[in-house]
């Protein structure tokens, strides 16, 4: 990471009521939702990861759990810790568990990330091919409840031998 002489960064798995609450914030300050209350975030068939910068939450990212694939959501980094190799530490993370689950691929949305996850090995498809494979996912379930899904661009990547970077 590229971090500032003295700047301490931990990555937690979150658990418990106080870490929803956090992701919520951390999901609402960035603007992925304008309302609290349509937050679909869950640690139930999902794993959440925070990133504290300094003792402070400064990023997060979810992973949600189908059959043999996964969907990363809520990737984000406050404004003010960016460019300090959390979005890439946060994404590993998610990655690594996906490939410890024996998932095949691992599926996201995102209009306007192209370029951080296709350094990832992330691949375009479209939104279609994400909710197909996930049909019961929170958010696949929320965009089609809520009619965003076809107006999103899915992303994917095949799991098997690493491809993002530093990958071993």
């Amino acid at each position: 990471m590229t971090l500032d002489q003295g700047t301490h960064v931990k990555l937690r798995q979150a658990g418990g009521e106080a870490d929803l609450d956090t992701l919520r914030d951390l999901i609402l300050a960035v603007g992925l939702s304008s309302e609290r209350g349509a937050i679909t975030a869950t640690f139930q068939g999902s794993t959440y990861w925070i990133a504290d910068l300094d003792g402070r939450p400064a990023g997060c990212i979810g992973l949600e759990h189908g059959e043999g694939a996964s969907l990363i959501r809520s990737a984000t980094v406050l404004p003010h810790a960016r460019r300090q190799g959390l979005g890439r530490a946060l994404a590993t993370s998610a990655l690594t568990q996906a490939t410890l689950r024996g998932d095949r691929a691992v599926y996201l949305f995102s209009s306007d990330a192209g370029p951080f996850w296709e350094q990832f090995g992330f691949t375009r498809v479209a939104p279609e091919t994400v909710a197909a494979a996930l049909p019961q996912t929170p958010q696949v379930r929320s965009g089609e409840c809520r009619g965003w899904l076809k107006d999103e661009v899915g992303w994917m990547r095949a799991l098997g031998a690493p491809s993002w970077p530093g990958g071993a």
